[in-house]
């Protein structure tokens, strides 16, 4: 796939500035689970000694089971074709960086024909290997993969980083297909709309949605010394943000009673 510059199309995100989402359909809500878990993945995967070894197989475990709920191929196809007539419409307007479309719109086209390539089984591997299976049960148990409990895990954990590497390599190729296009889908939708400045009156806003709109995505930035932070909540025609203070691990967030700026992007 084609590097691309991610700067956003919109206004790029600036230190200090916070970000919280809130998807509005269950698509959305899996689209962002795997995406956090394969960032985590990747993170941990780089240094597969001591205990990020141990996550990494924990990650590993944790997307395999939202995969192994509902269609995620399909879903995630039905957006790489939106997609590509987004970016088709774009490369036909004027002051378009036609360069930039053309590579976007190559990145997508390249990710829809390598999920049209996977069968309905790409993750049988992974899912039937009793390695992992064992690893899973056990998982659900605290402490349930320590050395006493899986002695054959503790003794994978010790194999040379250079074969767990490969065996992890193998595992996770039958995943990091569906994984990038989840990433690449997230990172299109959160650029179609460009943030507008908004005010929670007495730290709350509400906005209603009409017939038109459909945004799939709720984005909310707002500057980090406002000493607060937005709680949303989402139903079928509107949305609500509340802002609350921070008050401490020992006590719950309160209301914010002053007005508060922020910028909103409906993705």
């Amino acid at each position: 796939m084609t590097k691309i510059d991610r700067k956003p199309l919109g206004t790029a995100l600036e230190d200090g500035i916070l970000e919280f989402e809130q998807p509005l359909l269950e698509r959305m809500r899996t689209f962002l689970r795997i995406e956090f878990l394969y960032q985590q993945l990747l993170y941990h995967a780089k240094d597969l000694t001591g205990f990020s070894a141990r996550a990494t197989i924990g990650t590993l475990l944790e997307i395999l089971a939202i995969l192994s709920r509902g269609d995620v191929r399909n879903e995630v196809l039905k957006e790489l074709e939106r997609h590509t007539g987004i970016l088709s419409d774009y490369s036909r307007r004027r002051n378009v960086d036609l360069e930039r479309v053309k590579i976007l719109l190559n990145n997508v086209e390249m990710l829809r024909s390598a999920l049209a390539e996977m069968t309905p089984q790409f993750m049988t591997s992974a899912k039937e290997c009793e390695f992992l299976n064992m690893i899973k049960h056990r998982s659900s148990i605290p402490g349930g993969t320590c050395m006493f409990d899986l002695p054959d895990y503790a003794y994978w954990l010790r194999l040379p980083l250079k074969e767990r590497t490969k065996q992890l390599n193998e595992w996770t190729r039958d995943i990091q297909t569906i994984c990038n296009a989840v990433s690449e889908v997230l990172w299109l939708i959160r650029q179609t709309t460009e943030p507008v400045e908004q005010i929670a009156t007495s730290g709350m806003y509400q906005h209603n949605m009409n017939r038109d709109e459909q945004p799939l995505l709720v984005r909310v930035l707002v500057a980090a010394n406002v000493g607060g932070f937005p709680k949303i909540s989402a139903g079928k025609h509107r949305f609500t943000v509340h802002f609350v203070t921070w008050e401490g691990i020992d006590a719950r967030p309160k209301q914010v009673t002053e007005n508060i700026p922020f910028r909103l992007a409906l993705c």
